[in-house]
């Protein structure tokens, strides 16, 4: 009979296993099932997310040749616009070689004229210096801009300028 026994408790034992086991396996069950659906989410996800990739690729490869191409077409700006500053220096260094040698030629004609206008200053050191009053500065100021150039042969240099620039442009070309 303890053998009888031995087997029911045996057999009673086995069966609360078996049922824990069952238990333990439908809870796994539950959760690979769930697994399952994110995965099909994320599944889905992964294929919208691909599609919406694609899109912004085959946009960015459009914008890159449309810059691309828009690029190439401002290049030769870029390259006039190179050259028009090499032209511009040198008819900056031209300018001032021009200037410096009027100027230089306007002072020696400006020591010969002071010499004859010493006596003109003598006559102005008799009249006391007193300043100006704005209406004597601002006509002053007039007729220093304004002068005529028989007055004023300084101001024609840049004429000479201009000539020499539409010479060095014809030699370039």
């Amino acid at each position: 009979m303890l053998t009888q026994v031995s087997i029911f408790i045996i057999a009673i034992a086995f069966a609360v296993l078996v049922i824990f086991l069952i238990k333990t396996l439908k809870a796994a069950q539950g959760s690979l099932d769930k697994v399952t659906q994110t995965l099909q989410d994320v599944q889905k996800t992964i294929d919208e997310l691909s599609y919406e990739v694609k899109q912004t690729v085959r946009h960015a490869n459009d914008i890159t040749a449309d810059v691309d191409h828009k690029l190439k077409q401002v290049e030769p700006v870029m390259e006039s616009v190179r050259n028009l500053g090499e032209v511009l220096s040198e008819v900056t260094l031209a300018a001032k070689q021009a200037s410096t040698a009027l100027m230089t030629r306007f002072q020696k004609s400006n020591n010969a004229a002071s010499n004859t206008s010493r006596t003109d200053h003598a006559i102005k050191a008799t009249t006391p210096n007193r300043p100006l009053t704005a209406t004597e500065r601002t006509v002053q100021s007039y007729n220093a801009t304004y002068e005529e150039p028989a007055a004023k042969p300084g101001k024609n240099w840049l004429g000479y300028v201009d000539i020499a620039a539409g010479v060095w442009q014809k030699m370039r070309q």
